[in-house]
Parts: structure tokens; C-alpha cells; sequence
């Protein structure tokens, strides 16, 4: 039976401290009483001693230390799952906010998940077309990966995250894919923007859309990606699908991690987030993959936005070490008015190379891939180096490939908001462009394949 406490110590922003207890478990789920008889959830944080640390996910305003009550309820956090839960749009805990009835759960599950055995995990080989041409062509996402969009404050990752969601599909097997998209943090109008989004384009119906506003507490930003992943888990081990999990934004799921962790008076670590944000993020980040012997499979594309454009901060930076690789979009493409703003020089997917080829996306993809990388290099070499001499000074085959960089941004990168290319269609564009160059400079593809598509 569970036992009502009103021994509340302290409250500290979104925490409180509760005195006095026993037999309380770590992420415990816990209820708040206020002193109107109102219901508030939370979690158990941290337990020392006789002290138990709890998150509220609703916030404390309100909550006194002298009439509240608090009820530990003895299970974790879970959420009801469903197939019907795909075209509904939920709060960061999981709660239907568009209006409809709750689904009839067929499960209840914990929300932090059981992580993957290692030796269970099957490596990453199917490719997932995205319809941008920059990602599929040369960083191609793969059905299992985990692949983040590093950004910057005011470039369009929003509208490239949605993009995606609209566009993604594993050719050939349309029937058993789905996106579930998860913000974080979001103002109102963002919010509206991706439910409309996904609402007129009608990808709403195959998508579930998780969204935590930037007036939430921040308690339930760091419990809302592991709602969105919980059921991403029922729909891919139980349910045999296919699932793309967008996270955005991840940087500010990283501030509330920061803000709850100051509120418990922890040590800071690099830039004052805990030093735990590590562990934090690749708990979050481990849950997707594929798993022997089940058909289905989780692949996530978390967005983040680097502080002050900073690769090297460490949400970006931990990121980095977690997942396979990441789309850098670029601010000076932005000015420019190419879109998407994607820069594929410090841009990479690590598990490209097991996802294409022959017999999964085309036999030329590969070496295509690569020619159009060493020719980008080289214009961007050609650039810097004509704002010192001027271009008057640069030789015929220089110019040629400062002539390939233009082209390559305008026709190969930019693409409309609206845009859906086939790969078969960006792997064209790509041969298009690399006409231009005599068969002597394509050093990086075979004979056998020029012959067989480059375009006189």
C-alpha cells in the first residue's frame, strides 16, 4: 500500500526534496497533491540516505512545502502503446493533445527502455531514401543508423526535419515505415507549423508527433524523447516496422538537463552541463538499431544547434562520439540562398558504404559519391586561393572546377522545400555535372562505370 508523505524539506525550481522515506526505488513515479487536491506526476531522481530527490513533471509553482502531499507509487514511468497511436500528436509525456480519445493501449511499457544486447544489435545494410539529394547521394542514411543535422541558431533545420519526415520511405517496402517526430522545447508557432506540416502533406496519418513546449517544464523535455523511443520500440520489435525517429531540438533537451542538474546543486563539468550528459545522451541515442532476428528496425536523426556555431561545444561534440557521423548545415550556403544549407565536406555517414552499391542502391554510387567530394574539395581550395590572386590567375582546368563548385551548389545541393528526388534522379544530377570534366579527372571512378553513365 503506498504511503502519503508531508515531510517535503525543500523545493528547488523544478525539484522537490522529500524527507523521511524507505523502500523507494531510482525513477520511481511519484504523485504530487497540492493544497486545492490537485494531482501533479513525477519521478524519483536521486534517493541519499532517507532523502528522496523528485522531479515534477508539471513544475512547482504553486506546490507548498507545509500542505503538499507526496505518494510514491512504486513502478516506473510508463506509457500506453498502440498501432493507433500513428497519426495522433501527443504532449512530451504521451498525453493525445490533438483532440482525439486516448488509445486503447495494448501495452504498457517503462519509458526508459531495456537497452540492446550488444551481441543481439544486426549491423546497419539498407538504405533509407530521404529525398535530398546532399544526404542520399553522398551521406546516405541507413536503416538502424543514428545520423544527427549539426545546425545553427536561425538556419532552416526545422523545415529540413520536416522535410524528411515527409519524404522518407525504404523503396520497396513503403507499407511497413513510419516517422515518429519529437521537439523539444519549441515555441507555439513552431509547433503549429510542424502539425500543419505534416497534416496537409497527409504523412500525418503514418507519423505520430510528440511536441514539449518551450513554457513546459523542463522536467518533462528530458522524459519526452524516451516516450517517443518507447513507442518507437513497440512499433519496430513488436510490431515488425520500420521507424525514423527525428529528434529536434536536441540542445535544448541538453539545457534542461543542465538547468535540472544545477537545481541539485550537482558539480558542473564543460560549460556547466553535468558530467554525466554523456551517458545521458548515448541512453537516448543507443536505443536505435536493429536487432537479430526481428524484421523491424529504429533509425534516428537527432537535430541539434550548435551554440555560437561551435562543432567543438559539447552537445555537438558528445554527439559526435555516439552516432555514425553528421549533416553540418552551413551558414554562408544559407546567405547565399541554397537550401538545404547542407556543407558535405565536414558532413559524413560512417555506415554509407554498407548501405549502397550494387544490389541496394546503384553500382555507380559509391565511386560517384567520392569524385564529387574530391572535385567540391578541390573548387573550395580554388576559391580561397582566387580571392588571393584573382582568377585571372588560375588555369583553364582550375576555372573549370571552380565553374563544377557553383554548379554543384545550385543543381546538386539546392533542391525546393517540396522537392521529392529519387536517387536515381540525384545520381543523374550528379553525372550531369561530372560531364563537364574530361574521363582523365574522374580519377576516383572506374573506366568501366564511366562508359557505362557518364553523358557525352
Amino acid at each position: 500500500m503506498s504511503i502519503e508523505y508531508r515531510s517535503i524539506q525543500k523545493i528547488s525550481g523544478p525539484l522537490i526534496f522529500v524527507e523521511g522515506v524507505s523502500g523507494v526505488g531510482y525513477y520511481e513515479l511519484v504523485e504530487i497533491r497540492d493544497s486545492e487536491g490537485n494531482l501533479r506526476k513525477g519521478r524519483v531522481l536521486e534517493i541519499n540516505r532517507n532523502i528522496a530527490v523528485v522531479e515534477v513533471f508539471e513544475g512547482t509553482t504553486g506546490l507548498s512545502i507545509t500542505s503538499a502531499t507526496v505518494k510514491f507509487l512504486g513502478r516506473p514511468l510508463t506509457i500506453p502503446l498502440s498501432t493507433e497511436m500513428l497519426g495522433r500528436v501527443f504532449n512530451g509525456i504521451g498525453e493525445p493533445i490533438d483532440g482525439g480519445p486516448l488509445p486503447i493501449a495494448e501495452e504498457y511499457r517503462d519509458v526508459n527502455g531495456l537497452p540492446i544486447n550488444p551481441y543481439s544489435r544486426d549491423y546497419p545494410t539498407k538504405f533509407i531514401q530521404t529525398g535530398v539529394s546532399a544526404i542520399d547521394g553522398m551521406n546516405t542514411l541507413v536503416r538502424g543508423q543514428k545520423l544527427p543535422i549539426f545546425s545553427g541558431s536561425g538556419l532552416p533545420h526545422n523545415l529540413l526535419a520536416t522535410q524528411i519526415a515527409r519524404q522518407a520511405t525504404i523503396v520497396g517496402e513503403e507499407e511497413g515505415f513510419a516517422v515518429i517526430f519529437v521537439a523539444m522545447g519549441i515555441k507555439h508557432d513552431e509547433a503549429a507549423f510542424f502539425k500543419r506540416s505534416f497534416e496537409e502533406s497527409g504523412v500525418l496519418k503514418n507519423s505520430a508527433l510528440f511536441l514539449n513546449l518551450a513554457d513546459d517544464p523542463p522536467v518533462e523535455r528530458l522524459v519526452t524523447p524516451r516516450c517517443a523511443l518507447t513507442l518507437a520500440e513497440y512499433l519496430a520489435f513488436e510490431q515488425d516496422m520500420h521507424i525514423l525517429v527525428i529528434l529536434t531540438d536536441m540542445t535544448n533537451y541538453a539545457e534542461a538537463l543542465r538547468e535540472i542538474s544545477a537545481a541539485r546543486e550537482e558539480v558542473p563539468s564543460r560549460k556547466g552541463y553535468p558530467g554525466y550528459m554523456y551517458s545521458d545522451l548515448a541512453s537516448i541515442y543507443e536505443r536505435a538499431g536493429r536487432i537479430k532476428g526481428r524484421k523491424g528496425s529504429i533509425t534516428q536523426m537527432p537535430v541539434l544547434t550548435m551554440p555560437n556555431d561551435d562543432i567543438t561545444h559539447p552537445i555537438p561534440d558528445l554527439t559526435g562520439y555516439i552516432t555514425e557521423g553528421q549533416i553540418v548545415l552551413d551558414r554562408d550556403l544559407h546567405r547565399r540562398g541554397i537550401y538545404p544549407p547542407i556543407n558535405v565536406l565536414p558532413s559524413l555517414s560512417r555506415l554509407m558504404k554498407d548501405g549502397i552499391g550494387k544490389g541496394k542502391t546503384r553500382e555507380d554510387h559509391g565511386p560517384v559519391a567520392s569524385q564529387l567530394y574530391s572535385a567540391y574539395a578541390r573548387a573550395q581550395e580554388l576559391r580561397m586561393l582566387s580571392t588571393i590572386i584573382g582568377e585571372e590567375g588560375l588555369s583553364e582546368r582550375d576555372k573549370l572546377y571552380l565553374k563544377f563548385g557553383e554548379m554543384f551548389e545550385k543543381r546538386f545541393v539546392n533542391q525546393g522545400v517540396n522537392e521529392n528526388r529519387s536517387l536515381e534522379t540525384t545520381l543523374n544530377i550528379a553525372w550531369e555535372l561530372l560531364s563537364i570534366f574530361p574521363d582523365s579527372e574522374l580519377t576516383r571512378i572506374p573506366d568501366r562505370i564511366i562508359k557505362l553513365y557518364k553523358r557525352a
